[in-house]
């Protein structure tokens, strides 16, 4: 398991990054907020301290919940339960207080990690009223004819097409396209946006106010 320690407390993360990599674990530790929203992508299990020094676990995990469905486990020394209670209604797959017993850390970690599966990249097409979109060969063709997308122009129709008829958050596409959801990326996503509809000219992306858009299918 590809697994991402988010603890500031370097004499814990490094006894649990020991403990964890003896047990077959690529484990990268990590000490801020921050860096768990810069880097979710690479795991598969997150252990997920909430007394992190730049941003309250609470929050890192409201944040990463709006884009990615990877298993977070709760590790803190908080025990109150209102705290347990908003982790599990924010998506935690556990919460677990510390000291915390390592067989059973690993025992949570492989339960949990049971239900986790992050998408295959799609080498299908996509074709609605006359768009055709490659995934596998990354080209656009509307009517027949080329559209000739940059990188991020196409990323950016392929995270909507994706999902098809579903309304999906700036986060999302910020996410999936930068790899960062939560750095001043809205500007260049408005631009990239504006040039996208403008090349396939018609009106096949909804804006869904305060929230993100949708491909029309």
């Amino acid at each position: 398991m590809r697994t991402l320690i988010a603890e500031d407390d370097e004499a814990l993360g490094r006894s649990l990054q020991d403990v964890l990599s003896a047990n077959g674990h690529q484990v990268t530790l990590v000490s801020r907020g921050a860096d768990v929203l810069l880097r979710h992508a690479e795991a598969q299990v997150i252990l997920l301290d909430l007394g992190l020094p730049d941003i309250d676990g609470l929050e890192v995990l409201r944040k990463l919940r709006r884009v990615d469905d990877v298993v977070v486990i709760v590790l803190t020394a908080r025990d109150d339960e209102r705290s347990v209670v908003l982790a599990l209604r924010l998506g935690a797959d556990d919460y677990l207080t510390k000291p915390v017993r390592l067989a059973e850390l690993l025992a949570r970690i492989e339960a949990s990690a049971r239900r986790y599966r992050r998408s295959a990249p799609d080498g299908t097409t996509y074709e609605v009223g006359g768009l055709r979109i490659d995934f596998g060969l990354r080209s656009v063709t509307l009517d027949g004819t080329t559209i000739h997308l940059t990188p991020i122009e196409f990323d950016v129709l392929a995270a909507l097409a994706r999902r098809a008829g579903t309304a999906v958050s700036r986060e999302q596409i910020q996410d999936e396209v930068w790899g960062d959801a939560f750095v001043t990326k809205s500007k260049a996503l408005d631009v990239h946006l504006h040039q996208l509809r403008g090349k396939l000219g018609r009106p096949v992306i909804t804006t869904i106010r305060r929230f993100g858009y949708r491909l029309e299918p």
